[in-house]
C-alpha cells in the first residue's frame, strides 16, 4: 500500500515557475513507476511525465516538453515536478500516481495509487 500526498500548487503569472512535491509512504515506494496528471474543469485526466523507479528514465506529454521536469528520491520517498515557463493553459489539479508494476501504458488506468491533487492556476 502507498499513500500519496501532493503539494506545492498555487497560484503564478505566467511564464512564472512552481515546483510540486508528492510525499509517498509505504516501503515499496521506490519500486514503483511514479507519474505525474494534470485535469482541467471541464477536462480529462491527462499524462504529464513519468520516472521510472531507479530514476534513469523519463518521459514527457508534448505540451510540456522542456519546460517541466521529474525528478525523485527515493531515499526521502519524494517525486518532483518542476515547472518553468508556465502557460495559462496549465492551469489545472495535478495528480501523482503509482503505476502498476508491469504495466507499459501511461493511461490513467493503469495507475495502482493516487493523490488528491493540488491546484495550479496560472493567470494570465
Amino acid at each position: 500500500q502507498v499513500q500519496l500526498v501532493e503539494s506545492g500548487g498555487g497560484l503564478v503569472q505566467a511564464g512564472g515557475s512552481l515546483r510540486l512535491s508528492c510525499a509517498a509512504s509505504g516501503r515499496t515506494f521506490s519500486i514503483y513507476t511514479m507519474t505525474w496528471f494534470r485535469q482541467a474543469p471541464g477536462k480529462e485526466r491527462d499524462f504529464v511525465a513519468t520516472i521510472t523507479w531507479s530514476g534513469d528514465n523519463m518521459y514527457y506529454a508534448d505540451s510540456v516538453k522542456g519546460r517541466f521536469t521529474v525528478s525523485r528520491d527515493n531515499a526521502e520517498n519524494m517525486v518532483y515536478l518542476q515547472m518553468n515557463s508556465l502557460k495559462p493553459e496549465d492551469t489545472a489539479v495535478y495528480y501523482c500516481a503509482a503505476k502498476r508494476p508491469g504495466v507499459r501504458s501511461d493511461d490513467a488506468s493503469g495507475m495502482a495509487y493516487w493523490g488528491k491533487g493540488t491546484l495550479v492556476t496560472v493567470s494570465s
